[in-house]
């Protein structure tokens, strides 16, 4: 492939044609990312137009996708239509070339069944930029194919055009895929997770309603121990001063689920596309196994959540909270009462002033945008920034 300017003096397996144009050029190159690409633009699409988990596994759905890959591979090893310049034969160039296109024709079709979608951050442009890119590779693929064959007798020439074919059947694709992978639904499906920052919660990402305000903590009240704790939580004072004693207590994941899918609650019914990406963070961080923040349900109820075939259905955590609320009275309801934490709020709450300035004598207490107040990461990697107004 180097036109024999680089010389060795004994033969290599790595050196083979078919290893690079074969293998490295198809299934672990071009065939790999845009597989990658079809399974993302397949994820949104079952969020977003079918309002569901998808049904088949990423780790058996990208090994299916990639299969004529691999078989166009292993079909080029075994027949051997290479010849000693690593010229292919021209009966096999349309089949390559098609195998190329079905798959950019592949990932249109699907971007085409989402378009509709008003998405709330940039999945839809990621997904151009990749149907874009892709078809320029192929063009550039086409172009070096066609000087590699035609100037057969020019070595710098045929140098440039394979130096073409490789950067851009393999190098140049994984460059821009790595790079383009940014949006939080689609760094789901990156080869590796994109680091976490600091940012706020999905619901003021969203435009929720007084979704993670410090200041506007909810009216004052007279806190009844006889109360219902689910009447409670209602007030944003008390869960907070309750969330930040069960974080005390290493077991602030209930809470924190049952605040999230109050935030959830806000957002009106028609608006589903917000509900889905609500509910889908709240599945991600709460209900899958080994989530982040994994909280103690039933296997009955969590299965009826991943199996859910309505995403914005409003009463899609009811049963997870119900189960959640027993738990939280039996393990720290009875804690909390006599704990400092209620009684720094009882001593807020008889203060005339509104002003937050208990909140810096509170040793202990957390109240940053983040999700959770147990160190150790943050919660959701969105990029955009959400100002603090006071």
């Amino acid at each position: 492939m180097a036109g024999n300017f680089l010389r060795f003096k004994r033969k290599y397996w790595w050196q083979s044609c078919y290893m690079w144009a074969g293998w490295f050029g198809g299934p672990l190159g071009f065939g790999l990312l845009t597989s990658c690409r079809i399974v993302q633009a397949l994820k949104l699409y079952y969020l977003f137009v079918k309002r569901r988990l998808s049904p088949i596994k990423t780790y058996v759905l990208l090994p299916l996708i990639l299969l004529p890959w691999i078989g166009a591979a292993a079909c080029l090893h075994i027949r051997r239509p290479l010849n000693s310049r690593c010229h292919v034969r021209k009966a096999w160039v349309i089949p390559v070339i098609g195998l190329h296109l079905l798959y950019v024709a592949v990932m249109v079709g699907i971007t085409q069944a989402v378009r509709h979608i008003e998405f709330r951050f940039h999945e839809f442009k990621d997904l151009l930029q990749g149907i874009v890119f892709s078809t320029i590779v192929i063009g550039i693929w086409i172009a070096s194919y066609v000087m590699n064959e035609v100037h057969d007798d020019n070595d710098w020439l045929q140098l440039t055009s394979r130096f073409l074919l490789l950067v851009t059947a393999s190098i140049l694709v994984l460059v821009f895929y790595s790079v383009s992978i940014s949006q939080p639904l689609l760094s789901q499906m990156s080869l590796k997770r994109s680091v976490p920052h600091d940012t706020d919660m999905m619901g003021r990402a969203l435009g929720v309603p007084d979704s993670g305000l410090l200041l506007q903590m909810g009216p004052k009240m007279e806190i009844d121990a006889n109360e219902p704790l689910d009447k409670l939580l209602q007030n944003k004072r008390f869960r907070r001063s309750f969330m930040a004693f069960a974080d005390s207590c290493l077991a602030g994941e209930s809470v924190h689920f049952y605040d999230e899918v109050h935030e959830l609650s806000k957002i009106p019914v028609n608006e589903s596309v917000s509900r889905v990406y609500m509910a889908r963070h709240i599945i991600e961080k709460y209900v899958v196994s080994g989530a982040v923040m994994e909280v103690n349900i039933s296997h009955r109820t969590r299965q009826e959540i991943m199996g859910s075939l309505d995403l914005a259905h409003p009463n899609l955590f009811n049963n997870a909270v119900n189960e959640l609320m027993q738990l939280m009275k039996t393990n720290l309801a009875k804690d909390y009462w006599s704990s400092m934490f209620f009684v720094k709020l009882k001593e807020e709450s008889s203060q005339p002033s509104d002003s937050y300035e208990f909140l810096e004598r509170m040793v202990g207490w957390d109240y940053s945008p983040r999700l959770s107040s147990v160190h150790g990461g943050d919660d959701d990697p969105f990029h955009q920034e959400h100002p603090l107004n006071v």
